[in-house]
């Protein structure tokens, strides 16, 4: 076990550790100013001289990712964030072959990064990184490797390339909002999700985990202040201390969503068989919704509700920061990268309007 030494100019580290044979021995790591310093210098010096983790230093790249995964993720994120993992697992599998975890340095991962990013945008190049560098943390966590080989990689991206996110444009909005509403049945409330995601933003495991206490029908508002785990049949936290929030909401929401008390359960879009529409179950009615109005989108989902609602306000004038705080987001710069597409769209077709009102000035 490695220790400290009190020196005149400060701390000594030692490391301990035992040869083939067996044989106790000790190394200096150093003097240091600080006794912390030296005993995380003894600790690192240690790990290294009595090899890593033998266990698992055989495992490739890709098997010790998948391994991880299904530890630590497979149970706790959602489904379309599983997705994601998986691609990623694809990805270092496709990259790195059997090449182990223990043999990759930090210029190898950067030709990962400049493989995959080079015809990818910026945002799906940082959601591929983020996911690895949580799972090489976990392998220094488990003294399998002694440095993180994604520190500083520098993210390769096209910049040619914008997000692809299609959304519905005013009289598609329409279109979805009336043919929804038309066959709504309180003994399928994945419709009522629909026209409450139009006009609230709200994340679908909000949706999922409103009760009745948290509308308030005297001043039409609805109190967001907790989620849904669609694996765990559960409530759990907000995504974010900043998505607890209270927004207003319009009247004719508020009559629709009455219809479902009738099927007596606390939670709002529990059918009287005791279950919340899934993922896969709101996908479904909503493609088939668009599909009987005509319009086509592609990679059109749930989600893109969210992107659905922000569109319209801002194609109708309404200040970006109080829409910031409609969506839970903690900083509107947050709002900004997120939307940042359809902003700049806005943004271009108001430059006519502010020259010409600055006209007028002269």
């Amino acid at each position: 076990m490695s220790f400290v030494r009190k020196r005149p100019k400060g701390y000594y580290g030692v490391a301990e550790y035992r040869d083939s044979n067996g044989k106790r021995h000790q190394k200096g790591a150093g003097t240091f100013k600080l006794k912390r310093e030296a005993l995380a210098a003894a600790d690192k010096l240690e790990r290294e001289l009595n090899g890593l983790n033998t266990e698992l230093a055989n495992l490739s790249f890709a098997e010790y990712y998948q391994r991880w995964y299904r530890l630590y993720k497979e149970h706790s994120v959602e489904p379309i964030t599983q997705v994601r993992y998986r691609t990623v697992e694809k990805l270092i599998a496709d990259f790195f072959g059997q090449k182990k975890i223990t043999e990759i340095h930090r210029s190898d991962y950067q030709e990962f990064i400049n493989w995959y990013g080079h015809d990818k945008v910026k945002d799906t190049v940082i959601k591929v990184n983020s996911a690895v560098r949580l799972c090489v943390n976990s392998a220094i966590d488990d003294d399998l490797i002694i440095k993180d080989f994604t520190h500083n990689v520098q993210i390769t991206h096209d910049k040619q390339r914008r997000p692809k996110i299609e959304y519905l444009n005013e009289k598609e909005i329409r279109q979805l909002e009336s043919a929804t509403a038309s066959k709504l049945d309180h003994n399928n409330t994945s419709r009522y999700m629909i026209l409450t995601a139009i006009l609230t933003g709200m994340r679908k495991s909000e949706i999922q985990a409103l009760t009745w206490k948290d509308i308030d029908f005297l001043h039409a508002t609805i109190s967001i202040t907790k989620s849904w785990d669609e694996q765990k049949k559960t409530f759990k936290p907000t995504k974010t201390e900043s998505s607890i929030r209270t927004i207003k909401v319009n009247r004719q929401l508020l009559d629709w969503l009455e219809d479902l008390k009738v099927n007596g359960s606390t939670l709002i879009f529990m059918n009287k068989l005791g279950t919340i529409p899934t993922s896969t179950a709101l996908i479904k009615v909503l493609r088939t919704i668009m599909t009987d109005c005509g319009i086509s989108k592609q990679g059109f989902h749930f989600h893109s509700l969210r992107h659905v609602h922000v569109a319209y306000l801002l194609g109708q004038g309404v200040d970006v920061y109080a829409i910031s705080k409609r969506l839970g987001h903690s900083d509107i710069t947050i709002t900004l990268k997120t939307y940042s597409y359809l902003i700049d769209e806005y943004k271009a077709k108001n430059d006519d309007l502010i020259t010409q009102k600055l006209a007028q000035l002269l």
